[in-house]
């Protein structure tokens, strides 16, 4: 079976070929997480433009001021200048003119060396003035950034926590960590960050732009065509980006498989001696996710120098052309004023090449963020009803009727038409070999799967009609696999029970048999029992999955061949704890053990999803059917 899901996955793992030309649908892609994952930030993103907006006016302003001063102080422009009245008709000559008013007026007060020591303090204020925007703009961003990873984390843990258990048996473990840690992760990196600047740069490259429209217009004419060739070489890059991201992303989710798969089986690997044959499975996938990151790093690589070269090449064809208009016999534009556009042209190349990058990082989170939304976007087949039916417990008895299942993936049924019925306070056992359908039929009555055709019902209600809150409120499980957390004693019995007093506690571990074993650890129901309850022992995890259920104190109990991988000693002192349990309970028991399900009132005994027997062990003994061969197997 794991085979053939590596095998699937490698199926499923796109292509770089196949999706190079999804890259045309990037910016909507982008907008669209924006929208869903933003807009509760809207108030830090206004922030950030207001911030930027006043760091490029302060920036292009401080260019602006700084060209006539240090013209007319050493002595470029030796002309008298008076001042003119601010009008918009011929704004830019005026402002021109006063500029160099003021600096005639600040020469002849003060002298050149104190001009031009106050032309230097006014450049350190607009800088200081121009960074502190910037900061600003750059600081609220953060919790934004964070703001959306976290968001995007607690969506996939929530969505994954209320998928039914055929998503998490479907896939692998390894694949869905990573999807949480490595695919967000990359999200953070690649599109929350690239937010600042998509945010920043676009309104530095307008406020540049029309500075340069206000100095020369011709010229930014011929700027203008010749950047678009600079957009189209830089995307012709980056087209492929996306998936070969993609790629690479479901290459380390391989890796985590192989992670995951090697800390879960390490007791078998070691048994079997196959260390080498596990660390060359997982040398194969790690040189793949290398080899894939290698091509997605070069390609990201090529953003900077590719950028840089574009960007000369603009500067040099700008001189050219401006050069052969300050040659002509009428140019529209002096040396000084050239100068400045040069300046403000060579600023805006900066945000230019920031923008490029972000076509690089962009695609690569994108990728990941489709990985993302393969989980959110997996429809819950186990929905709420519209208008649930009121349930306080369990007051008569529960009717399976021709219930049929298949699994989503599987259109083999494995459950074929069951008729049974458990009336309340009575004990009934499911038999049969294994892969009989037992733990599956069982599972459809908490509705960990729906059923495909046939209904389940309570007290005549069907639980398709009861909200699953108050369904599962009514089920207590002990499974055959105890199933702990690395927490203490005390909060693994208080599982799932809002408000249970030590106590309380106490009462479940004494009728569990726990509560002895509890008080020799170090530091009582304080003590942690370790990664799924590692530091105990097969019965002693038992036990304590047991005082869990009894403290919920459900009307339902569904015993999962509870003490199957017992020893003797352990299974007495569980068998005891289950006998109380079961006291005044309706009870539905999985049992491979016959010896443990002999007082059943009734024994339903599986072959193949269907019932084949049914009755109490004596009558069952007497037919001399399958479930007496089952016994005369055990008792050799």
């Amino acid at each position: 079976m794991g085979k053939n899901k590596v095998n699937k996955s490698k199926a499923d793992a796109p292509q770089p070929h196949s999706e190079g030309q999804k890259g045309g649908s990037s910016l909507s892609s982008f907008l669209s997480v924006l929208r869903r994952f933003a807009l509760p930030y809207k108030g830090y993103m206004v922030g950030a433009v207001v911030a930027n907006i006043l760091s490029a006016v302060l920036n292009v302003f401080s260019f602006m001021s700084i060209m006539p001063m240090l013209q007319m102080l050493f002595g470029m422009d030796t002309s008298a200048y008076e001042f003119q009245p601010w009008q918009w008709d011929g704004i830019k000559d005026i402002a021109i003119n006063n500029l160099y008013y003021y600096t005639t007026v600040l020469i002849g007060r003060y002298g050149h060396q104190t001009t031009l020591l106050l032309i230097g303090l006014f450049l350190c204020v607009t800088t200081f003035l121009k960074t502190s925007c910037y900061f600003i703009a750059s600081a609220v961003m953060v919790p934004l950034r964070t703001g959306i990873v976290r968001d995007i984390r607690v969506m996939v843990y929530d969505k994954v926590l209320h998928l039914p258990l055929a998503f998490v048996s479907d896939e692998r473990r390894g694949d869905i960590i990573a999807r949480m840690s490595g695919d967000v992760t990359e999200v953070e990196t690649s599109i929350t960050s690239s937010l600042n600047m998509l945010i920043k740069d676009p309104i530095l490259i307008v406020f540049y732009f029309f500075t340069l429209v206000f100095v020369s217009w011709q010229l930014t004419l011929f700027t203008i065509l010749v950047i678009p060739g600079l957009i189209w070489i830089m995307g012709a890059i980056g087209r492929k980006l996306k998936a070969k991201s993609l790629y690479a992303q479901s290459k380390w989710s391989e890796t985590m498989s192989q992670l995951d798969e090697m800390l879960g089986g390490l007791r078998i690997i070691k048994a079997f001696i196959a260390e080498d044959k596990m660390m060359a499975r997982f040398l194969r996938v790690n040189n793949e996710f290398r080899d894939a990151s290698n091509r997605v790093a070069i390609r990201q690589a090529l953003a900077h120098p590719v950028s840089e070269f574009l960007g000369t090449c603009i500067i040099v064809l700008v001189l050219w052309f401006g050069g052969t208009l300050i040659f002509s016999a009428r140019s529209p534009i002096d040396a000084p004023t050239f100068i400045f556009y040069m300046v403000i042209l060579y600023s805006v190349i900066a945000p230019m090449k920031d923008l490029s990058k972000t076509s690089y990082q962009i695609p690569k989170g994108l990728a990941s963020m489709d990985r993302i939304d393969k989980i959110l976007n997996t429809e819950n087949p186990i929905c709420e009803p519209e208008h649930p039916i009121a349930v306080n417990g369990l007051e008569d008895e529960i009717v399976f009727h021709d219930v049929h299942f298949s699994y989503s993936n599987n259109p083999l049924e494995v459950i074929h038409g069951v008729d049974l019925t458990v009336p309340k306070g009575k004990t009934i056992a499911l038999v049969g070999q294994s892969g009989s359908g037992k733990s599956t039929l069982v599972d459809l009555l908490p509705r960990y799967h729906d059923v495909t055709s046939g209904s389940i019902t309570i007290d005549g209600a069907d639980i398709r009609q009861l909200r699953i809150h108050d369904l599962r409120s009514l089920i207590g499980n002990v499974n055959q696999e105890a199933i702990l957390f690395n927490d203490t004693f005390f909060n693994n019995i208080a599982f799932g029970v809002e408000d249970a007093t030590m106590e309380q506690v106490v009462e479940a571990a004494k009728i569990a048999n726990a509560h002895e074993f509890i008080l020799q650890s170090e530091h009582g129901y304080d003590t942690y029992v370790g990664d799924r309850g590692c530091r105990l022992s097969g019965g002693q995890r038992q036990r304590i999955s047991i005082a869990r259920a009894i403290l919920k104190n459900p009307p339902i109990l569904i015993l999962d061949e509870a003490t199957s991988a017992l020893d003797t000693e352990s299974e007495r002192l569980v068998q005891e704890a289950l006998e109380r349990l079961m006291k005044s309970r309706t009870t539905i028991a999985i049992a491979h053990r016959l010896s443990t399900i002999k007082n059943a009132d009734e024994i339903f005994v599986l072959h193949e999803g269907r019932i084949v027997e049914r009755g109490s062990h004596e009558q069952l003994i007497q037919q001399g059917g399958y479930y007496k061969h089952l016994h005369d197997m055990q008792q050799l």
